[in-house]
C-alpha cells in the first residue's frame, strides 16, 4: 500500500486488490482521508483492468498534478515477470478532480514498480524494476524512461547502467535539486541495499554507500523521503520479516566518492 499527504492536507491511500490468486487479477483501490488519517472515506476504484498496481509514492508536478506511478503485469507464472509487463502514470488534476493515463512504457525484459522524478521543468526520469525471472543473469538492468511534457507521455524503457535482481528500487529528488537512487546493486541478489547519489541530472550516480551488504542479506522494497530538515529516510525489509529505516543526509553520501 501507498499512504501520501497532498500539498492540499488531503492523504491518499492506494492498495492492490487481488480478486485471484495470482497478480495479474488485481487492480487498484483507493482511499482518502481529510483528517490527518483519522478516518477514511469509503474505497473507490482507481483502475478497472486486471493485472495492474501501484507500490511508489505519487510526486508533485510543477503545474500542480498528482502524478502515481503504477504498473501493468500480465502472465500466469508468480516466478517470471514477463516481457509484456509495463510501465504507466496515472495524472490527477486536483483543480478539476479527474484522472489521465498516460502511455505504456515498454522495454526489453518488461517492467514494473516505477519510481519517477522531475529533473527540471517538464523534463522527468523513472527509473523501473526489469521483468523477467529470479535467476541472475549479467544484461539485468533497471530500466530507465523519460518525459519530456510533464508526465503525459514516455521513451521506451532502455537498459541503464544501474544492476538489477528483478527487485524494486526508489528515485527521489532532493531538496537540493539532486537526486537520489536506491537499489540492490547486484544483477542476482537482493544485497547489498545501496543508496546512490547524481547531481547531473540523474544521468550518473557517483557517491554510492552500501546501507546494508550481508552475504545472504535479503533487502528489498525501499521507499525513500526526504524530511523538513533535511534528513534521507529509506524504509526497507529484511527477509520480509522485519522493517529497518536508514537516516542519513545528504552531505555524508557527497562525501562518498567518486
Amino acid at each position: 500500500a501507498v499512504v501520501w499527504q497532498a500539498p492540499d492536507g488531503l492523504v491518499w491511500l492506494f492498495y492492490v486488490t487481488r480478486y485471484g490468486e495470482l497478480w495479474n487479477s488485481s487492480r487498484i483501490t483507493a482511499k482518502i482521508s481529510r483528517d490527518g488519517a483519522e478516518t477514511w472515506s469509503e474505497s473507490f476504484m482507481l483502475t478497472f483492468e486486471p493485472g495492474t498496481m501501484v507500490r511508489n509514492l505519487p510526486i508533485v508536478l510543477n503545474n500542480g498534478d498528482y502524478l502515481l506511478p503504477v504498473y501493468h503485469e500480465v502472465g500466469d507464472d508468480p516466478e517470471l515477470t514477463g516481457p509484456d509487463c509495463t510501465s504507466f502514470f496515472l495524472r490527477f488534476d486536483p483543480r478539476t478532480r479527474t484522472w489521465s493515463e498516460s502511455n505504456r512504457v515498454r522495454s526489453r525484459l518488461g517492467n514494473l514498480q516505477p519510481a519517477p522524478a522531475v529533473v527540471a521543468g517538464d523534463h522527468l526520469v523513472a527509473f523501473c524494476r526489469r521483468g523477467g525471472d529470479y535467476s541472475g543473469r549479467p544484461d539485468g538492468w533497471t530500466v530507465r524512461t523519460e518525459s519530456r511534457d510533464g508526465g503525459r507521455t514516455w521513451s521506451t524503457g532502455t537498459d541503464s547502467a544501474v544492476p538489477n535482481p528483478n527487485a524494486a528500487v526508489d528515485f527521489l529528488r532532493l531538496q537540493s535539486g539532486h537526486h537520489l537512487l536506491v537499489y540492490n546493486d547486484s544483477f542476482s541478489d537482493r544485497t547489498p541495499l545501496t543508496v546512490a547519489l547524481s547531481v547531473d541530472g540523474a544521468k550518473t550516480f557517483p557517491h554510492k554507500w552500501n546501507l546494508l551488504a550481508e552475504p545472504n542479506g535479503d533487502y528489498a522494497y525501499p521507499t525513500a523521503i526526504q524530511t523538513r530538515d533535511g534528513r534521507i529516510q529509506v524504509i526497507f525489509t529484511d527477509a520480509r520479516k522485519t522493517v529497518l529505516r536508514a537516516v542519513f543526509r545528504e552531505d555524508a553520501l557527497a562525501r562518498r566518492g567518486p
